[in-house]
């Protein structure tokens, strides 16, 4: 009678859970975290290709000291935050994250400028391969930031919504940060990287 009645109330909760967004939101949530794991992957690619790409940069225009040290910093920054998981259920630390990419696409725009004034470095073999690179990362960074949004957005409708909201209040879920931007342009164009541009007189 005892294991009849544990089975009477373990398939009732099944089902109460199941009808109450439970499972939905246990679905959404690794969704988003697993779109977060694409997200650091994909900007750890860019951090690593820095190293080579300003000391490539550099043999041709050492000169350009600040803009080697802009990014330099803004790298050091980036590695500074520890990007955990549990960094997307932190809306500060998620904000603070957020403005150190942000300083670091600023950075490497500059080095990026720099680049075209320096024919020589255009038409180096290993510059245009770490171009190549780089032009690849920034589209990846930005597909894997719009499935990160979606993933967020479905995640975030479902804590909000009745009756999953009474359920995401019982065990503890609360809405996930969202990417913003301060420039709407930089939503539809990501940094371009193509030196494929006619080049400025040399200095």
């Amino acid at each position: 009678m005892h294991k009849r009645l544990t089975a009477l109330i373990l398939l009732l909760a099944t089902v109460l859970l199941g009808g109450c967004g439970y499972n939905t939101l246990q679905t959404t949530d690794e969704q988003t975290k697993s779109a977060w794991a694409e997200v650091l992957n994909q900007y750890k690619r860019r951090a690593d290709l820095i190293p080579n790409l300003v000391k490539t940069v550099e043999g041709f225009a050492a000169q350009e000291k600040e803009v080697f040290l802009g990014v330099t910093r803004a790298r050091a920054s980036v590695g500074s935050i520890q990007a955990t998981p549990e960094l997307i259920n932190d809306p500060a630390a998620f904000a603070k994250f957020q403005a150190a990419q942000r300083e670091l696409s600023t950075s490497l725009g500059r080095l990026m400028l720099v680049a075209e004034n320096y024919p020589q470095l255009k038409s180096d073999a290993n510059f245009r391969d770490l171009q190549a690179q780089l032009e690849g990362t920034e589209n990846r960074i930005t597909v894997a930031r719009n499935r990160y949004i979606k993933s967020v957005q479905e995640f975030n409708i479902t804590v909000r919504q009745f009756p999953s909201n009474l359920t995401a209040m019982l065990f503890g879920y609360k809405t996930k940060p969202q990417f913003t931007v301060d420039d709407e342009k930089a939503i539809a164009e990501p940094p371009k990287v193509d030196f494929g541009a006619k080049p400025a007189p040399a200095k």
